[in-house]
C-alpha cells in the first residue's frame, strides 16, 4: 500500500490486519494471528511463500538495502522460508550463489555440524538444522550475511547461530524480512547491533472492544 494509507501508532486499533511499514513509508497489510494461550496477544503474520512475487521482491529489495553496508561476500539462507528470500537478496548483491542450511538430513551430513531447533509457528515439531560440510570452503574467511524470513522469539535463530559457531562462522550481519515484536531481543542480545530487517511489527494486545492495539 502507498505511504500513509493506515495508521500504525500505539493508539491505533486494528481488526484483522496490521500495516507493517517499509523505511520509505510504503505499507504491507499483514493478517493478525492470535497466539496460543489466553487469546489476549497476537502478532502480524508474514508467510513469504503465500505472498505474491511482487511482495517478495519488495521485501528483498528493502533488505538488500539494509545489508549492503556490511559488504557481505556470501549469503547463508535459513530454511524453510528464509531460503527464497536469501536467494533473492544474494542475486541483488551480485553474488553467483548462496549457501542453504537444511533441516532434512543427508547421509553425508555430520552430527557435529547440526543443532536442534524449534520455532514459534511449529513448537511441537522440534527438528535439527544442518550445514553441509561441502559448503564450508565457501564460507572460510568470508564476510557472511545470514538471512531468515521472520525473527520472532529468536529461539530458532539462536540455534542457527550455535550451528554456525560450530563451523567457525560468525555472520557480520543478520537480515530478516520482518522483525516480529521484541521477544527476540534477549535471546539474541549479543547480535542486536547486527540485525536488520525490511519491515517490523509489534506484539498486539486485545482491546476491551475486541480489536487489537500495539503493545508499548
Amino acid at each position: 500500500m502507498p505511504a500513509g494509507t493506515s495508521g500504525t501508532s500505539i493508539e491505533t486499533v486494528f481488526t484483522d490486519s496490521y500495516p507493517a511499514q517499509f523505511r520509505d513509508g510504503r505499507q504491507l497489510l499483514l493478517p493478525i494471528r492470535v497466539l496460543p494461550g489466553d487469546g489476549t496477544k497476537a502478532v502480524a503474520s508474514l508467510i513469504i511463500n503465500q505472498a505474491s512475487f511482487a511482495v517478495e521482491d519488495a521485501l528483498a529489495e528493502a533488505l538488500t538495502h539494509e545489508i549492503l553496508p556490511f559488504a557481505a561476500d556470501v549469503v547463508i539462507g535459513v530454511p524453510t522460508l528464509g531460503l527464497p528470500l536469501a536467494a533473492n537478496v544474494a542475486r541483488r548483491l551480485g553474488h553467483g550463489r548462496m549457501v542453504a542450511l537444511g533441516t532434512s538430513r543427508k547421509f553425508w551430513y555430520q552430527d557435529e555440524l547440526s543443532e536442534p531447533m524449534s520455532s514459534i509457528t511449529s513448537p511441537a515439531h522440534a527438528k535439527s538444522i544442518f550445514i553441509d560440510p561441502r559448503m564450508l570452503p565457501l564460507l572460510e574467511g568470508k564476510r557472511v550475511a545470514l538471512i531468515d524470513d521472520v525473527i520472532s522469539s529468536g529461539s530458532s535463530l539462536a540455534a542457527v547461530l550455535r550451528l554456525l559457531d560450530k563451523a567457525g562462522v560468525e555472520p557480520v550481519v543478520i537480515g530478516a524480512a520482518m522483525l516480529q515484536s521484541t521477544r527476540w531481543h534477549e535471546p539474541l542480545s549479543p547480535w542486536r547491533e547486527r540485525i536488520v530487517a525490511a519491515i517490523r511489527s509489534p506484539m498486539l494486545e486485545r482491546t476491551a472492544e475486541g480489536g487489537w492495539r500495539p503493545l508499548a
